[in-house]
C-alpha cells in the first residue's frame, strides 16, 4: 500500500532557479546546518574543513569563516543562541568555533570517529552530545575538559538527533536507542529500526504532544516512529528514492535516503537521496508535496533555514560504494532552493 499520494503539483520538475553557493569545499560535503539566529550556513566536508557562509537576499552567498579538523568532518551543528558551531570528525575530535572571536578549540574526544554532534538546550543550561563509532555517546559541559557522562551503545553511532527532552541514536545493525535527557544516562527505550536495511539517518520531530523520529535507510524507504507506546498506532513507513524505468516498472533501482530535514514552521519534511532527487512531504496528510530532480548524482545532506524560506542541499558523493566509488571530478556543490508555500505548507488531512 502506498502511504503517500501525490498532490496536484507534486510532479518531478527540473531545478532551474536554485542558486549555487560560491567557493564550496573541495571534497564531499557531509553535513549542513543553519543558525537559528541569523542566515549563516555551516558546512562540514571530507576536506577536513568547516566553512561558514552568510546567505543574503536573493541567495547571494559569502564565505565568512573556516576552521580545520585533522580528518574528514562528519557532522556540524549550532548552539541555540547562534554564538558557537560544533563539529565532529574522523580525527576522533569534537571542536567548537566561537563566532565572535573566530577561534576554534577542541571540546570533545572519542576513541574513534565522531559521527554526530548535537547541541542540547536544557533547563539547567546547554550541553554538547557527541555520538561515535567507538559505540558511545558522550555529554560535554563546555566548562570542563572531560565528559560529564558516557553512555554505551550496542553498536557504532550512524546518526543522532535531539528534540528535547529526547535524544535518539541510530546505530549499526539497525538499533535505535532513545534517551530522556531528564535522565540522560539511562536508556529510555530500545528498538530495532522498522526498516530492513542499514540506517542512514534519524531526525526528530514534535507534533503537538506527540514526539517521535523519522528514520531513513539504504533501501530507499523511510519510516515514522512515535516514542510513546500509546502513539504507536500512528507509526508507518513508505517508499521514496526508488526509480522505475518506464519500460519496465518491475525493474526498480533503489537508492539510499541520505538525509531527512523538518521545516521549522510547518512541520513538513524533506528527504534527499542517492538518486539525485529531493522530496517534500506532509506526514500528517500523507501527501507528497513536491519532488524535483536536483542533480545527476547523490544529494548528501540538507537543511532548512531558521524561517524555512531557504532549503540548502549538497550535491556530493555519498560514499555508498566506499572509497572505490569516489571518482575524480565528482561534483561538490551547495545549492539554495527558495521554498514556495505550496511546496512546504501542510495540506488537509486525508479522511
Amino acid at each position: 500500500m502506498a502511504f503517500f499520494s501525490s498532490s496536484s503539483n507534486a510532479g518531478v520538475n527540473a531545478v532551474q532557479k536554485d542558486i549555487e553557493v560560491a567557493d564550496p569545499p573541495a571534497d564531499s560535503i557531509s553535513s549542513l546546518a543553519f543558525s537559528n539566529q541569523a542566515d549563516f550556513l555551516a558546512v562540514g566536508s571530507w576536506d577536513n574543513s568547516v566553512r561558514v557562509y552568510e546567505i543574503g537576499a536573493g541567495g547571494k552567498s559569502q564565505g565568512k569563516a573556516m576552521y580545520q579538523h585533522q580528518g574528514p568532518v562528519l557532522s556540524v551543528c549550532w548552539s541555540q543562541d547562534g554564538s558557537k558551531i560544533f563539529s565532529g570528525g574522523a580525527d576522533n575530535a569534537g571542536r567548537m568555533f566561537d563566532v565572535a572571536t573566530g577561534q576554534a578549540t577542541q571540546t570533545a574526544q572519542h576513541d574513534a570517529p565522531i559521527k554526530a554532534v548535537r547541541w542540547v538546550d536544557t533547563p539547567q543550561g546547554g550541553i554538547l552530545a557527541t555520538g561515535s563509532w567507538d559505540k558511545t555517546v558522550k555529554y560535554w559541559d563546555l566548562r570542563t575538559p572531560t565528559p560529564i557522562a558516557t553512555v554505551q551503545l550496542p553498536e557504532r553511532c550512524y546518526s543522532m538527533d535531539v528534540q528535547y527532552p529526547f535524544l535518539v541514536v541510530g546505530t549499526a545493525e539497525r538499533h535505535i536507542q532513545v534517551y530522556n535527557l531528564a535522565n540522560p544516562t539511562t536508556l529510555y527505550k530500545s528498538m530495532q529500526s522498522p526498516l530492513k536495511l542499514q540506517t542512514r539517518v534519524v531526525s526528530c520531530f514534535k507534533a503537538s504532544a506527540k514526539q517521535g523520529f523519522a528514520v531513513g535507510s539504504v533501501e530507499g524507504r523511510a519510516a515514522f516512529q512515535y516514542i510513546e507506546d500509546k502513539d504507536s498506532g500512528s507509526n508507518f513507513s513508505f517508499r521514496c528514492h526508488r526509480v522505475s524505468p518506464q519500460s519496465n516498472a518491475n525493474d526498480v533501482s533503489i537508492f539510499a535516503v541520505n538525509d531527512i530535514s523538518f521545516h521549522p514552521v510547518h512541520g513538513t519534511f524533506s528527504t534527499c537521496g542517492g538518486d539525485g532527487t529531493i522530496g517534500f512531504w506532509d506526514k500528517d496528510a500523507r501527501i507528497r508535496l513536491k519532488t524535483f530532480d536536483a542533480a545527476p548524482g547523490p544529494i548528501s545532506a540538507s537543511a532548512f533555514s531558521r524561517d524555512g524560506s531557504i532549503f540548502a542541499y549538497s550535491v556530493a558523493y555519498d560514499w555508498h560504494k566506499g572509497h572505490g566509488g569516489m571518482t575524480p571530478g565528482h561534483p561538490n556543490k551547495i545549492m539554495l532552493h527558495a521554498c514556495k508555500d505550496e511546496e512546504v505548507k501542510k495540506r488537509p488531512a486525508k479522511r
